[in-house]
């Protein structure tokens, strides 16, 4: 059997504040924006770290699906709040440095740089919109 030739295209994340989701990937973390398409009251954001192009995040509104129902979607915004909803690991060949300078923004820290039991190095923080982003030591 041949291999298949499979790539990443995009993941998605939530956000409830267009604008803060933004300011938090493109003005903290250093990404560039790709697409940013409004429909409506809502907007999606496509972004990836500078000069990648791809795999990209697109940063879309928790509930657009229209077959979600209103319990759902309380139930995603609950999730959200905790930091409970979705994560996105990345990496970086500068731990502590690249730590530094999120924490130096004020993004929420949820753990700072540590060894971890099974030999990865990271550290983690909470979106605007309480997701997860940890980051590993390539």
């Amino acid at each position: 059997m041949t291999a298949m030739d499979i790539s990443i295209q995009h993941s998605f994340l939530p956000q409830t504040d267009p604008e803060a989701s933004l300011a938090f990937y493109r003005d903290v973390l250093g990404f560039e924006v790709l697409n940013d398409v409004g429909y409506g009251d809502m907007r999606w954001i496509t972004v990836a770290p500078k000069g990648q192009g791809g795999p990209s995040i697109v940063l879309a509104p928790p509930a657009a699906d229209p077959g979600i129902t209103e319990e759902e979607k309380t139930t995603i915004a609950e999730m959200m709040a905790k930091g409970t909803y979705a994560t996105v690991v990345l990496s970086t060949s500068d731990l502590d440095g690249t730590f530094d300078r999120i924490q130096a923004t004020g993004a929420e820290v949820i753990q700072e740089p540590i060894d971890q039991p099974y030999g990865v190095r990271d550290c983690a923080f909470r979106d605007p919109a309480g997701n997860h982003v940890r980051i590993n030591q390539a």
